[in-house]
């Protein structure tokens, strides 16, 4: 067995463990659930609370709270990963083939400089091959 690790989470992983977790792959899945029972636990990068302000505010998920209630507990369920100048210095210097997305950009350095794995089913993060995945 590995050595236990916090693992980040890309903002879309979120909204499906709260809304449809169904979408979630064999091996995000089995991921999530080790990180959780081996008490490393999991992170989000800031920028993702930021996203997921946008996605509710634009009504791409429906809250059944508030939207800062929701946040809160979002904050409450992830180690959240501050961005730093180091993160957003790094951001910048991201090969073309990293989506051009600030926001996925932010979330690829934070787990760099963290030295995290991202969970995401984004194709396009995957295929860069500049951070590593899981899905």
């Amino acid at each position: 067995m590995g050595q236990a690790q916090v693992i980040l989470i890309d903002t879309h992983i979120v909204v499906w463990l709260a809304f449809d977790p169904k979408k979630l792959s064999r091996k995000g899945r089995a991921a999530i659930d080790e990180a959780r029972q081996n008490g490393e636990g999991l992170a989000i990068a800031s920028m993702s609370l930021f996203e997921l302000a946008l996605i509710a505010t634009r009504g791409c998920i429906q809250l059944s709270a508030s939207l800062e209630s929701f946040l809160q507990e979002v904050e409450t369920l992830f180690i959240v990963k501050p961005l730093t100048g180091r993160i957003s210095a790094r951001s910048q210097t991201l090969p073309a083939t990293y989506p051009k997305d600030p926001i996925d950009r932010i979330i690829g350095a934070t787990a760099l400089i963290e030295g995290l794995s991202l969970i995401t089913a984004d194709e396009r993060i995957r295929k860069a091959k500049v951070v590593s995945t899981i899905w």
